[in-house]
C-alpha cells in the first residue's frame, strides 16, 4: 500500500536541470518507502480552481514535503523600504505556492518535511517559523553518507506519515 503525500514544487518545467536532479532524488526516496506523490499539475489535474483543488488534496493525503526552488531572484532589492530596518539586499524566492500549500498542509496538521535550496527564504523558509526543521535541498554532489543521512530523517518522517495515516 502507497500512502498519499502531497509535494508543493514548481512543475517539471518551471526547472533548472540541477533542480530537476535534486526533486528526482526525493522522488526515489519518496518511491523507496512506498509512498505515492501527489501534485497538482502532476499526478492531479484540477476540475476547479487551483487552491480549492489543492485543498481537495490535502484531505486526502498523510503528509507533505515542500520543495523551496528558486523561483525568482532580486538583486539589490530594497527590504523593509521606508522602515527603520530598510536594506538592499540579494534575495532568492520559491514559488508563492510553496507558501499557500505549506500553511494548508500546516493547518491541516500533516507531518511536513521542508526542503529548500540555500540561496531561499522567507516564510515557512525561515528557521523557527514552524517547529519544522528546513533541510538543505539534496544534490547529485552528495556524500553517499550524506544521502545515507537524508534516507534516516526520511525514514522518521514516514513513520509519522503512517501514524497519521492509521490515526495513531
Amino acid at each position: 500500500m502507497r500512502f498519499p503525500i502531497f509535494v508543493s514544487s514548481p512543475s517539471p518545467e518551471n526547472l533548472s536541470p540541477e533542480q530537476t536532479a535534486s526533486a528526482e532524488i526525493i522522488l526515489r526516496l519518496v518511491k523507496r518507502h512506498q509512498l505515492e506523490w501527489r501534485a497538482l499539475g502532476r499526478s492531479d489535474y484540477p476540475n476547479d480552481l487551483p487552491l480549492k483543488e489543492v485543498l481537495r488534496m490535502v484531505r486526502h493525503c498523510a503528509g507533505g514535503i515542500i520543495l523551496g526552488f528558486e523561483q525568482y531572484r532580486m538583486t539589490a532589492g530594497q527590504v523593509r523600504r521606508g522602515s527603520s530596518r530598510a536594506k538592499t539586499a540579494d534575495m532568492s524566492f520559491p514559488t508563492p505556492w510553496n507558501q499557500l500549500e505549506a500553511g494548508i498542509l500546516y493547518g491541516a496538521g500533516l507531518p511536513l518535511m521542508i526542503f529548500r535550496e540555500p540561496a531561499v527564504e522567507g516564510g515557512v523558509f525561515d528557521e523557527g517559523n514552524t517547529e519544522v526543521f528546513i533541510h538543505e535541498m539534496p544534490t547529485t554532489t552528495m556524500s553517499r553518507r550524506s544521502l545515507g543521512d537524508l534516507n534516516v530523517v526520511f525514514q522518521n518522517w514516514v513513520a509519522k506519515v503512517q501514524q497519521y495515516y492509521y490515526g495513531d
